[in-house]
């Protein structure tokens, strides 16, 4: 009997030590392993969710720095991804393909008959629009922008702009705000992180324009008119282009020539010429053109794409051209007679509705910005200037973009005029009730109305938009 008591108390006390192994091994919180280099790095301050089985009970160095340690861990993954040769030819081909399909659906006119754009600039404008996006709205922009080719796509752009700055070429950006607005925090820290802008409350339309002039080296004056209506917060960058041809013309050989616009019409315009000009030469049979590189002292050039008919057909140029593969296939310097015509154009275009037709509608009917602000947020415009001088000397260029985002105002109905009414049931449609209402208060004197244009009593204000604190 005592030995059967005895394996029973062995049984037990073994049965307990299993369970309370068990219970304590249930209690012990994992801790996620964190990668040293992430396979699919995150962007925007993206922190890894935690680990369900964390308690209550767990260390709490380990739920404070673990997120953090993961979060540098991928900043730093997606830095290395952004400096990679592949990044670098995706950001080339996404701007140029941005370029291509904007210069397909930018219309001449007779007062506009040219068209100079900077994709750069405008891919970095809705590239900083993209940082305050979420949801639909990001997807929509990031698959226009590099078609979800780049897992890190704003640190490859970072890299690729830190890259084009130099003597020659400037970029800048800011960050203008509406006195009293305040975005999220996030937002304007990524912006200054990522590309360099910084903010700064407007005061007037002079702070855009100074700061537009300054930014182009005075090449660009009177960036706009007067400030949007309602705008809360506006997104602008300028990019200044100034260099000098490695083989100079010699302004004594400029002379009048002609430029033949089509088969049957030509202008007369002051054509630099040179009979020994070193230059790169390339017939391409596919493209039917002659394409030629003026290179600049530093490391730039001016890549010439000429159909041989005489008309530029650019729908289908651009469903060919692919600067990268030009480039390499040009031929080695050589001396040859050349003729090139000297201009300074400028150009300025409203995107809202190229945009649109690109399938960038959505940014404008009802755009996700939760990144950027509270509440309900429009972008309400998108304003790109350029222009362009060709000389003796070299060139020199200029292009500033702006996005403005104003808040989504209340829809307003008022009902002061005369009016048909019905009362409705909800589910059988039946009007219960109708009639027409021409004067809610037949007692009381008839006066006289006020002058169209002046403030009438409980109406709307006057149209003229007065800058202050947003509501």
């Amino acid at each position: 009997m005592d030995l059967r008591l005895s394996l029973l108390f062995i049984c037990l006390y073994n049965q307990g030590l299993i369970n309370a192994q068990v219970s304590e091994d249930e209690s012990t919180p994992s801790v996620p392993l964190i990668p040293l280099i992430p396979s699919q790095p995150k962007e925007k301050n993206e922190t890894t969710p935690q680990s369900d089985v964390t308690s209550s009970t767990s260390p709490p160095l380990l739920m404070t720095s673990a997120p953090e340690e993961n979060s540098e861990e991928e900043d730093e993954g997606c830095a290395s991804i952004g400096r990679s040769p592949e990044s670098r030819e995706a950001i080339a081909a996404s701007v140029q393909k941005l370029g291509l399909q904007l210069l397909r659906h930018l219309n001449t006119t007779p007062e506009q008959p040219n068209v100079i754009i900077s994709p750069l600039s405008i891919s970095l404008a809705l590239s900083q629009l993209a940082l305050g996006a979420v949801n639909e709205t990001e997807e929509l922009l990031m698959h226009h922008l590099h078609d979800n080719t780049l897992t890190c796509y704003h640190h490859s752009l970072n890299h690729i702009l830190a890259q084009l700055r130099n003597s020659d070429l400037k970029i800048a950006t800011r960050i203008f705000l509406r006195q009293g607005f305040k975005p999220k925090e996030d937002f304007i820290n990524e912006s200054k992180r990522l590309y360099d802008s910084e903010p700064a409350v407007l005061e007037n339309v002079k702070d855009v324009n100074d700061w537009v002039e300054n930014a182009t080296n005075g090449k660009m004056t009177n960036f706009l008119s007067e400030l949007p209506p309602n705008f809360l917060l506006m997104l602008i960058n300028a990019v200044h282009f100034k260099g000098e041809w490695e083989a100079r013309f010699d302004p004594a050989s400029t002379h009048k020539g002609a430029f033949y616009l089509d088969a049957e019409h030509m202008v007369e315009v002051d054509m630099m010429e040179d009979a020994k000009h070193p230059l790169r030469l390339l017939i391409d049979s596919e493209l039917e053109s002659q394409v030629a590189s003026f290179p600049f002292v530093k490391g730039m050039s001016f890549l010439v794409v000429m159909p041989m008919s005489g008309h530029v057909n650019v729908s289908s140029l651009a469903a060919k051209l692919n600067i990268s593969s030009l480039y390499e296939r040009l031929s080695k310097e050589r001396v040859v007679q050349v003729k090139f015509p000297k201009f300074k154009l400028e150009y300025a275009q409203g995107l809202q509705e190229v945009l649109t037709k690109l399938g960038l509608g959505q940014m404008f009917a009802n755009p996700n910005l939760a990144d950027m602000a509270d509440g309900p947020l429009l972008v309400s415009s998108v304003l790109h200037k350029c222009n362009m001088e060709l000389s003796e000397e070299g060139a020199e260029a200029a292009a500033a973009t702006t996005i403005v985002i104003s808040r989504a105002s209340q829809p307003v109905f008022h009902l002061n005029h005369p009016f048909l009414f019905a009362l409705v049931d909800h589910k059988a449609k039946v009007p219960v009730f109708m009639g027409v209402i021409n004067n809610p208060n037949p007692g009381a004197p008839i006066l006289q109305r006020e002058e169209p244009g002046r403030k009438e009593k409980g109406g709307l204000p006057s149209d003229k938009s007065e800058m202050g604190p947003p509501k």
